[in-house]
């Protein structure tokens, strides 16, 4: 018979049990990899503009497309974890993200951008899933007053993925492609190169596809604590009583992910073509993907020393001081050229690092029983990062140097939610995740 909370001990330093501790490193490995085929998608990028002779505009509609995933798949995502549980639907998402990267297989034999297109948003439809599921589900496993700590650890994993994609992208990709060897980023391609090009994505797609069903099978097999009564959503009676409209940090919190999101992404995606350009780094885009790992890397450190620092400081303080950086980096990105221009683009990342997590568990903070529905919202914000295609525009219109100027603006409304929109208007009690054992 089952027991409603675990008799395992928590530690007295965070408070979280040795069951809740070995499913948290599970889940840091679902965090890996969806870091991992989001930042494949920046080595992808300058590829494609190549292979299919896209603009701007044209290429970040790519990434655009992606994150439209998150703002058409969240809301069902959520309605499926209510139905099939928190468990299945990660092996659910895990599953959809294998179909979409083996879709690449026949995009790139024909090839065709459409299909292309398709593939990457039925990956992205899988990743909804999984963040739907994995986000709230850590910042609730816990004490509520650990969880940005909590995310930031976690998230960390993420960024590690994300680390170590450009890296294997830039080999299995760029520098196995005729479009990926040329000076200064600019190819004029024959049509058979393009082909020979388009082609060169098939076998990491592949690889990608097998490491995720085989980690879905091990997610299946494995055990997790599920959500107890007390943290799953009211009913439709009790919910008369609450509402998230009073909650001043969730309704900034929203605007603030879907903006950070729009930040993010444009550094990312257009990082290689910036820093290859002659004025700047004068790079091919193999080489400038080996600089896109150490973007991305910074991302990681941050994140492992954010979760350490917020174990002694406020997070929204940590967030505020990572705002006023990333603002300043950026402004150096847009003014300056050369070197200084290509690391303080680069550098941004360590400013980035803490920005997605912490406003996320800031903005559910105080919620209670309300986490869900919440977090629902603060996920389908993801879908901001589908406004890059404005970045790409103000490229073509401005150049690529200027467009960064939306990235600084960006950082500028971070800052503001940090030193008020996240103060918490009107609490409920607030619950913790509890670990179900099974009794012989």
């Amino acid at each position: 018979m089952a027991s409603p909370v675990s008799s395992v001990p928590a530690s007295p330093s965070t408070g979280i049990t040795s069951t809740q501790k070995s499913a948290l490193t599970l889940l840091a490995s679902l965090f890996f990899m969806w870091g991992f085929i989001t930042v494949i998608n920046n080595t992808l990028l300058p590829h494609l503009r190549s292979v299919f002779d896209l603009t701007y505009t044209q290429t970040t509609w790519i990434e655009s497309v992606w994150f439209i995933a998150y703002f058409v798949a969240s809301i069902p995502s959520a309605k499926l974890i209510e139905r099939i549980g928190y468990k299945t639907s990660m092996v659910v998402g895990l599953l959809i993200m294998a179909a979409g990267a083996l879709l690449m297989i026949p995009a790139a034999r024909i090839p065709s951008y459409g299909v292309v297109l398709t593939a990457l948003f039925i990956v992205a439809a899988g990743i909804t899933l999984l963040q739907v599921a994995a986000n709230p589900y850590v910042a609730v496993i816990g004490p509520a007053e650990s969880a940005s700590s909590r995310l930031n650890l976690v998230q960390a994993f993420n960024s590690m993925g994300t680390t170590f994609a450009p890296l294997f992208g830039g080999y299995l990709i760029l520098s196995r492609s005729a479009s990926g060897n040329v000076e200064g980023g600019a190819a004029v391609l024959t049509m058979e190169q393009r082909m020979a090009d388009a082609q060169s994505v098939q076998l990491p797609y592949f690889i990608v596809a097998m490491v995720l069903v085989v980690l879905a099978v091990i997610i299946a097999r494995y055990k997790l604590p599920d959500l107890d009564a007390a943290t799953r959503r009211l009913d439709a009676a009790e919910r008369k009583n609450h509402s998230l409209w009073n909650h001043r940090n969730l309704l900034l919190g929203i605007p603030a992910i879907f903006i950070y999101l729009i930040a993010e992404i444009g550094v990312s995606n257009l990082f290689i073509n910036f820093v290859s350009a002659p004025e700047i780094g004068n790079l091919t885009h193999a080489q400038a993907s080996n600089y896109l790992f150490l973007l991305w890397g910074g991302m990681m450190v941050g994140r492992f020393a954010g979760s350490q620092l917020m174990r002694k400081y406020a997070p929204e303080n940590v967030l505020a001081w990572a705002a006023t950086g990333a603002f300043i980096v950026m402004m150096l990105t847009v003014l300056a050229t050369g070197k200084l221009a290509m690391w303080s683009l680069i550098s941004v990342g360590l400013f980035h690092s803490i920005m997605f997590p912490t406003i996320f568990t800031l903005g559910i903070r105080g919620l209670g029983p309300l986490t869900e529905e919440g977090s629902g919202l603060l996920i389908m914000a993801i879908a901001g990062g589908a406004l890059v295609v404005v970045q790409g525009q103000l490229a073509d219109m401005f150049g690529l140097q200027a467009s960064f100027l939306l990235t600084a603006v960006c950082e500028l409304y971070v800052l503001f939610y940090a030193v008020w929109g996240c103060k918490v208007t009107s609490a409920e009690p607030q619950q913790q995740l509890t670990a179900p054992t099974t009794n012989a």
